[in-house]
């Protein structure tokens, strides 16, 4: 399975606890209907955005990490688009976090059966 981040802001102007279920719907989403593993939800809350975003200057910023195939991002991406309260999204692949993990698995595996160590 791959490893992906997306981040999404959502409006400020809604109630926190609106805020904090339109998150925890878009986790439910990801491991519902996409079958997604969801590996951290990181929360920043409201922030100042870098310019006006449909007329708002600051905006809710969440980043979740997730695994998954990867087949059916565009029904998260359809997600996003047909919900208002959601002003910008992006997904991106993060490779790094692959390589990264393959190198504890490989450097994890040398630790179990250090005879298998190239001489």
């Amino acid at each position: 399975m791959r490893i992906y981040e997306t981040m999404f802001i959502v409006k400020p102007d809604i109630s926190e606890e609106e805020r904090e279920n339109i998150a925890n719907g878009v986790v439910e989403f990801l491991t519902e209907k996409l079958g997604a593993k969801v590996d951290k939800v990181d929360r920043w809350g409201i922030k100042k955005t870098a310019y006006p975003l449909k007329k708002y200057n600051e905006a809710d910023y969440t980043v979740v990490y997730f695994r998954s195939t990867g087949e059916n991002l565009t029904e998260l991406e359809a997600y996003f688009r047909v919900r208002p309260e959601f002003l910008r999204w992006q997904t991106f692949r993060r490779e790094d976090l692959e390589k990264k993990e393959r190198k504890q698995t490989k450097k994890e595996e040398v630790q179990e059966n250090p005879e298998k160590v190239e001489e």
